[in-house]
């Protein structure tokens, strides 16, 4: 069995967060054809209790501690060297020293490495197979986030995207294949680096169906009266922050007037002070972290994504679509995915056609069509086995199908 570096900027376990599920799937899938050697960064202490399931997995575990105030304040860095705060956020001597060592003694075949920071440790790696999984287009995000920001965090935020975004293009054309998660993204990445265009391409997101599964019993969470809104996601991730304070304030007053059975619950931990506030309105929820969502999206009436800034996939929608909800989302959040809007799933393109759509879905039992095709459409296109595959050829360096 061939040698694979896997270099990911967080620790791919336990997969709670977007990255993470993938990252960790994709761990899993290439730990049953390559020895792998993982190298990843820890931003959470309470990770670190899960080492064991990755060393399972692994030829070898490298995990670095990172702290995000210390990383934060070193990233500033790049404001004198004229590289993407990005970089020296994940610069690690460690984790550059153990890199060093394992090219050096471990007959590796490729390396792959999971988001842009981590490309700096093999960018000089010439005579190595390499291919990045850069998911979304970050440098674009950035951008977006440049627009919803006061001076001089715009600013900040606009430079970042601008410098990013030439290292994105660096990787594209010295790595021998660039991943993103979607079709859409990667046709996005293709108009900003023309001249890799031939080395883009995209695999998509998974969602395990088995445990997603509507077909299981869950204790309902909620009262026995209440029509539920559910949104959930990781609650200190600025864009679903951004999300939920929207739509608490600015749409839900007018589905909560309309049915004063209707609830909006927020499920996702680490709650951002601005989300917890939110909790003074009425018919909002806030629960923090909980030891499973599926009974929060098995019990709703709907799921919601209302994100005004994204790129990529969104899990929760598939994960939601999974559990035959119905799910009501911003054209931002819809994108990329694969389904027929309307019937698979629902897009509303301001606050008015939130309203309107979610009140005709809380007051009727229509949504449950659209429940089941949205799962039998994840079922079709999101298994995460078939969606992987296509890295096995890149690593290889076969056409992937």
């Amino acid at each position: 069995m061939q040698h694979l570096l896997f270099l990911a900027h967080r620790i791919p376990y336990p997969p709670n967060k977007g990255d993470k599920l993938r990252s960790y799937h994709l761990l899993k899938f290439l730990s049953g054809r390559y020895r792998v050697h993982l190298g990843a960064f820890v931003d959470d202490e309470a990770d670190l209790q899960h080492v064991g399931v990755l060393q399972e997995l692994c030829e070898e575990c490298h995990l670095v501690r990172l702290h995000p105030a210390r990383a934060k304040a070193k990233s500033l860095i790049g404001l004198v060297s004229g590289d993407p705060l990005t970089l020296p956020y994940y610069r690690s001597a460690s984790m550059r020293q153990w890199v060093s060592q394992v090219l050096r003694t471990a007959s590796i075949e490729a390396g792959l490495v999971f988001s842009s920071g981590m490309a700096q440790y093999v960018m000089q790696a010439n005579g190595l197979r390499r291919v990045a999984d850069l998911v979304d287009v970050d440098s674009d995000k950035w951008r977006q986030y440049a627009a919803t920001q006061p001076w001089p965090r715009s600013a900040i935020y606009r430079r970042e995207g601008r410098a990013l975004l030439r290292y994105e293009r660096e990787i594209a054309r010295r790595f021998d294949a660039t991943v993103f998660v979607s079709a859409a993204e990667a046709e996005l990445f293709r108009q900003f680096a023309p001249e890799s265009a031939d080395k883009v391409w995209h695999v998509n997101n998974g969602v395990d169906c088995d445990y997603f599964s509507p077909a299981r019993p869950y204790a309902n969470p909620y009262g026995e009266r209440e029509r539920v809104l559910s949104f959930t996601g990781a609650m200190d991730y600025w864009p679903n922050v951004d999300a939920v304070v929207w739509f608490a304030r600015e749409v839900f007053p007018e589905i909560h007037r309309r049915d004063a059975d209707a609830r909006f619950c927020i499920v996702g931990a680490r709650p951002a002070a601005e989300v917890t506030r939110l909790t003074q309105l009425p018919g909002v929820t806030v629960t923090g972290s909980v030891p499973d969502i599926r009974p929060y999206l098995a019990h709703a009436k709907l799921a919601v994504a209302p994100l005004r800034v994204a790129r990529g996939v969104q899990n929760k929608v598939l994960e939601a679509m999974a559990m035959a909800r119905p799910v009501l989302a911003s054209p931002q959040a819809a994108e990329g995915i694969d389904a027929q809007i309307g019937s698979e799933l629902l897009v509303a393109a301001d606050k008015s056609d939130f309203v309107q759509q979610a009140s005709h879905l809380l007051e009727g039992d229509g949504g449950s069509t659209i429940g089941v095709a949205g799962r039998a459409r994840v079922l079709a296109s999101y298994a995460w086995e078939s969606s992987l595959s296509r890295f096995e050829h890149l690593l290889s360096g076969s056409m992937p199908p």
